[in-house]
């Protein structure tokens, strides 16, 4: 004669895990997603509150990461700016519009931007055009302008900068063609 299945035997655990401590699974979110890439406390935070992870655990995990050093909105911005003004030519407005996005506070923000010399930005500036100009070469002067200012603008250039790098670029081409 057979025994009937009707839930788990006495004196044995039912196949459910314990539940997760708040902290533990704050930690373990935060430590993934730092893994993946740098974030803000904003972002962790956002993160953590997604998952539903009680805010007083959140602020008890991301107070530790921020004193331990793995949660540093300030360096977070400054590799930030760094990087995104090297590699994609951004400038300061679209820089500091990315920042404020990720929540980095705005005095972080300044502090970060001033790293940023005037005149490596002209420099980028400069360089993103002249890498786009060869692309518009059977364009029309004028659709020519709107396309590399629009680059600039794009990249968060004030007009008048972008307007200026690419009266300049223009010029130059033209003097290279009369001296050649």
């Amino acid at each position: 004669m057979g025994r009937a299945a009707t839930g788990p035997t006495p004196g044995t655990a039912a196949a459910e895990p314990p539940p997760a401590e708040p902290d533990s699974v704050a930690r373990a979110i935060c430590l993934r997603l730092l893994t993946q890439a740098p974030r803000t406390r904003f972002q962790l935070a956002a993160a953590l509150d997604k998952r539903g992870v009680p805010r007083e655990a959140a602020d008890r995990v991301l107070m530790r990461f921020t004193e331990v050093g793995l949660v540093d909105d300030a360096a977070f911005a400054a590799a930030w700016v760094r990087s995104r003004q090297a590699v994609r030519g951004m400038a300061r407005r679209a820089l500091a519009h990315e920042l404020r996005q990720r929540g980095v506070d705005e005095q972080v923000v300044d502090e970060a931007l001033t790293a940023l010399d005037p005149e490596d930005e002209w420099a980028t500036a400069r360089g993103l055009v002249a890498r786009k100009l060869p692309s518009t070469r059977g364009l029309d002067r004028p659709a020519r302008m709107r396309r590399l200012a629009g680059l600039l603008e794009r990249k968060g250039y004030p007009s008048g900068v972008a307007l200026q790098v690419v009266r300049e670029a223009l010029a130059g081409e033209l003097d290279c063609a009369d001296s050649g």
